[in-house]
């Protein structure tokens, strides 16, 4: 069976079709404040959302374990020794429409995986997992969107510059699965299949469902809001991946527009032609007073990857109860709290939204609070969850702003602000 191969290099792809969003091969910021936001409808193929998140590691049934006690996310899916595959392990959790999957190899190598089984993710290499896990540590492999064809989305993909990372497979029932490279050793995968039906997978085929415990086990988190990268170099990075998709740009910001003069970063999100998908990528600013949290995140990492992962909820207080009750029994830490002044001046800037009440439990749990013509965001941040300063997560509830996912319910959209206040922390 085929396998994927790691990239070894950040090569740049050169720039087609005008660069991002008509700028042109003049990239320049102009920063948060002067960005006209705008949404020229330009995929090259219809991306319908996010599908999934794929963690590699060195043991997925710990990590899949911590994630689920720390997160509220039931094991919903397996495919390990018990169901047949003799190659790797991956066990799904799934929150609503939030789903992290977990994998680990069996085998140090490629050849010595048995050649008698097929995994349910013919990408998955054993030897470039456990290669992935000693570069950069707990981190994500791949970023999963479900388009409406992953052949064409792939094909497209690599005729506008896309390196392609694995070829479109057929995984049966009518699903099928392809790759192309984001940034460092992260993949794009497509993900397509036909509408749900009783017959149909949950997740993949090749996966086995897992019964939902009862009662039900849940914090309440709905969705992955946004992917955030770091990468070396911003412009080549926005310019080859909106190359590719055909991705507009959703938002900017400079070092300082959200308050990090002195460490310094740059970033650009993308966004699909629904803004279901968001792909935020940060740089790190060099000369400043602090070395910037980015480079020192691509120092760990052995280079770029995905800094954190943004995880909508519609009840972010009783989210966060959940989660620090856990805290100190192997969940997720989090960042420090804001000052008490942060929260006296909240009162005159959002309490005709928040009660008196909600705005204390903000305080008493550490909640930041942003505001703009789109409405209120609550956020907060993890300290980085596996041992090095890399990966995080960021837990958000946007109140306002209204849309609808593919199933007709409503969900809160994300804007600028969580974007900004997200670099400020990590900046």
């Amino acid at each position: 069976m085929g396998h994927a191969t790691l990239p070894q290099t950040e090569e740049t792809v050169a720039e087609k079709d005008g660069g991002v969003s008509g700028r042109g091969n003049d990239f320049k910021l102009v920063g948060y404040s002067k960005f006209v936001r705008a949404n020229p409808r330009t995929d090259r193929f219809p991306v319908l959302g996010f599908h999934h998140i794929e963690f590699w590691c060195g043991d997925a049934t710990n990590t899949a374990g911590r994630f689920s006690f720390g997160l509220g996310m039931p094991v919903a899916a397996r495919s390990d020794l018990s169901t047949g595959n003799s190659i790797h392990s991956s066990l799904l959790l799934r929150s609503s429409s939030l789903q992290f999957l977990f994998s680990a190899p069996y085998y140090s190598t490629d050849s010595a995986s048995p050649q008698s089984t097929k995994s349910p993710i013919p990408s998955f290499s054993p030897s470039g997992a456990l290669r992935f896990s000693a570069v950069h540590g707990l981190g994500v492999r791949a970023i999963a969107v479900r388009v409406a064809d992953a052949a064409s989305a792939f094909h497209l993909s690599v005729s506008h510059g896309a390196r392609p990372a694995f070829p479109p497979i057929d995984l049966g029932l009518g699903f099928s699965l392809a790759e192309v490279e984001l940034y460092g050793d992260v993949v794009l995968r497509y993900i397509s299949h036909p509408p749900p039906s009783l017959d149909s997978p949950s997740f993949l085929p090749g996966f086995e469902d897992v019964p939902a415990p009862s009662p039900t086990f849940s914090f309440g988190i709905r969705r992955l809001d946004h992917a955030v990268g770091n990468v070396d170099d911003l412009a080549s990075a926005v310019s080859y991946v909106a190359s590719f998709t055909g991705f507009h740009e959703f938002a900017e910001f400079t070092a300082t527009d959200v308050g990090t003069a002195e460490s310094g970063l740059n970033s650009v999100v993308l966004a699909n032609n629904e803004e279901t998908v968001l792909i935020p990528m940060n740089e790190p600013v060099h000369g400043m007073k602090r070395r910037s949290q980015i480079q020192t995140f691509l120092d760990h990492n052995t280079g770029a990857g995905v800094q954190h992962l943004a995880l909508a909820t519609d009840d972010v207080l009783r989210t966060l109860r959940e989660m620090r009750a856990r805290s100190r029994m192997g969940g997720f830490d989090f960042m420090p709290s804001p000052p008490p002044t942060y929260y006296a001046n909240l009162r005159r800037r959002a309490g005709d939204v928040l009660s008196e009440e909600q705005i204390k439990e903000c305080e008493e749990i550490g909640v930041l609070v942003d505001r703009d013509d789109q409405g209120v965001l609550l956020q907060i941040f993890t300290k980085p969850v596996g041992d090095r300063p890399t990966i995080f997560l960021e837990i958000i509830q946007r109140i306002g702003c209204m849309m609808k996912d593919e199933e007709g319910k409503a969900y809160q959209k994300g804007g600028y602000k969580g974007m900004r206040g997200a670099r400020r922390a990590c900046g």
